[in-house]
């Protein structure tokens, strides 16, 4: 078996684990063909790899500073309100809140930035025609374990030119935007921020069944992996806005499994429900079951669609046992006429972070958790293949109720 050197080329799994103020955040990176030679590491990792082989584990903590620079208060300064541009194309105006964060080119007369520059910074404060801007990365300041999950090691034939990749700064690329700002809630809530494009009932939009897949088949095997951390034989379910489609794992044997979803079509179509329930949770928020009915509760590729999703929420924690888990699971796809508007303002990482308040407005959750995991490869027989190289990224947000 091969192991590590300096002409090596391995796939590796980047896991990124910290803690906010308020939650746990895993974020995961799957890199390929690692060029050991010619790629940039974390100081020390590079020793770490050398020696090792397929399969190994490797973990290092990094200290504030360690591989990106130091959080510097220098980098918090105010600015005129004014110099905020608002104009955001097809999302319409946009107004800077407090916790949001926004690519630096829309910022005029600040030294260093420039018009595509699309780095975010972070809204800690808009009064009196002012606005304070946060420069530091999202996830500057705070301690970090980074573990390396060895795959495949093969020794290349010949090493020829390129660009050379700073892993550290692929994988830091998001994370650290689903936290709150010192632990001050995020502004998210504007009052037409769950407005959607199509007003129209829920029900007519689904009144015909879409059996489609929101996802590719790799994010698929991600969610269910996800749902299988928690899921085990003899468990009560709920599947909330489910579809045609629950992604549990086959070889968990639930003792039921309650589909809620929009149309019977494809609800009769998903083999692993047990119970069918029919309901727009826009228009009837109050869930159909008892107080204290299910261990878990899963929401795939849907939140999105919630225009009041914290009082759905508080009815998850009602109907959830004590301890029991509340699961959200969602991609980078999604039906734009449904989404709410907040959703389509968002980065990726941020909405971990606007699902994370549903969670926490809604009083009834602890042990919240954030997860990701981006870079796989998407399959070949994908019909998003070869235009997308990579799968759909998958983010989780999921709460145990108190």
């Amino acid at each position: 078996m091969s192991r590590i050197d300096m002409d090596s080329l391995v796939d590796i799994i980047f896991n990124l684990r910290w803690k906010s103020d308020t939650a746990y955040h895993t974020d995961c990176y799957q890199a390929s063909r690692v060029n050991i030679w010619r790629d940039v590491f974390p100081p020390g990792l590079l020793d770490s790899f050398l020696g090792k082989e397929s399969g190994e584990r490797i973990a290092v903590q990094l200290k504030d500073g360690d591989s990106l620079p130091r959080y510097d208060s220098q980098k918090l300064f105010t600015i005129k309100r004014s110099q905020f541009d608002t104009s955001m194309g097809r999302l319409g105006v946009l107004r800077p809140q407090f916790g949001r964060f926004y690519p630096k080119g829309l910022l005029n007369g600040v030294s260093g930035v420039y018009k595509a520059n699309v780095e975010p910074f972070r809204c800690v404060g808009v009064n009196n025609g002012n606005m304070s801007v946060d420069f530091n990365h999202p996830i500057a300041g705070r301690d970090l374990q980074l573990s390396c999950l060895i795959g495949k090691v093969e020794r290349k034939k010949v090493e020829r030119g390129g660009t050379s990749i700073d892993w550290f700064e692929t994988l830091a690329a998001g994370p650290g935007m689903q936290a709150r700002w010192q632990n001050h809630a995020t502004d998210y809530f504007a009052e037409d921020a769950f407005a959607r494009k199509d007003e129209r009932p829920d029900e007519t939009f689904y009144s015909s069944p879409r059996f489609v897949q929101h996802i590719d088949d790799t994010a698929i095997e991600m969610v269910r992996n996800t749902y299988g951390r928690f899921l085990t034989g003899g468990m009560r379910v709920l599947d909330l806005m489910s579809s045609w489609q629950s992604h549990v794992p086959t070889n968990v044997q639930l003792k039921s499994l309650t589909g809620l979803g929009l149309n019977m079509d494809e609800l009769k179509r998903n083999r692993q429900l047990t119970n069918i329930t029919v309901q727009d949770l826009n228009v009837n928020k109050t869930l159909p079951y008892p107080n204290d009915t299910y261990d878990a509760v899963l929401n795939t590729v849907s939140v999105e669609y919630l225009t009041d999703p914290i009082a759905i929420f508080k009815e998850v924690a009602r109907v959830l046992r004590p301890g029991g888990h509340f699961i959200v699971t969602f991609s980078n796809r999604w039906f734009p006429p449904k989404a709410v508007k907040i959703w389509e303002e968002l980065h990726d990482f941020e909405r971990m972070g606007l699902v994370s308040e549903y969670f926490m407005r809604s009083g009834g959750f602890t042990n919240l958790h954030t997860y990701s995991i981006r870079g796989l490869p998407r399959p070949h027989k994908d019909k998003y293949y070869p235009d997308l190289l990579y799968s759909d990224p998958v983010y989780a947000v999921w709460g145990q109720k108190q």
